[in-house]
């Protein structure tokens, strides 16, 4: 990935690229995500069956410091998860099932939900991107038979997140990128911790 420099446009993505060896670390990878988000943001998850969306929730969730155990939504579609520290409500949401666009998603209320909450779409993609001129898009992908392959971050040139030992089969490559006004010049960093 190329070093990110200098002033971007609200039409220049701002993204980083980042290698996560463990569940554990994909919770971690949350937490920091947290501490970058504010009321109203959205967040876009994308990435197989067992890619590490859920973890990656409630890692987000533990961040923002919320009430309840982050789960998949899966049957249920969505879930809202009060603040206990006074910042944002995050509301966690499946669309995995509904086939529409935001048609579809329209029952759920999450134009009402976004001005005071975080809002995380798992399986959004091509679904919910009209709810904010803004949104976070973070896409994992599995790096199977790529042991030795380690990410760097977006200034540093060095290694992110190098567990040595860890299983091959847990590694993901996770690619954030904000989009929109609300992200450009956004530091993303400290994703990288």
């Amino acid at each position: 990935m190329e070093p990110l420099h200098g002033q971007h446009t609200a039409d220049d993505p701002v993204s980083v690229r980042l290698t996560v060896r463990t569940p554990d670390r994909m919770r971690e990878l949350g937490r920091a995500l947290a501490g970058l988000l504010l009321p109203g943001d959205l967040v876009l998850l994308s990435g197989e069956l067992g890619a590490g969306k859920t973890t990656l929730t409630r890692g987000l969730g533990e961040g923002l410091g919320v009430r309840g155990a982050v789960t998949s939504p899966t049957f249920v579609i969505a879930r809202v998860h009060p603040s206990l520290s006074g910042g944002p409500a995050l509301v966690h949401v499946d669309a995995y099932r509904l086939g529409g666009g935001l048609d579809e998603m329209e029952d759920l209320d999450l134009d009402v939900s976004l001005p005071e909450s975080v809002v995380v779409v798992e399986w959004g993609e091509g679904k919910v991107e009209e709810l904010s001129e803004a949104r976070l898009q973070v896409v994992i992908s599995r790096t199977l038979g790529e042991a030795g392959h380690h990410g760097t971050g977006p200034d540093t040139g060095t290694d992110i997140d190098a567990d040595a030992g860890s299983d091959v089969d847990d590694v993901r490559e996770v690619t954030v990128t904000g989009i929109g006004p609300r992200w450009v010049n956004q530091d993303l960093s400290p994703l990288g911790g």
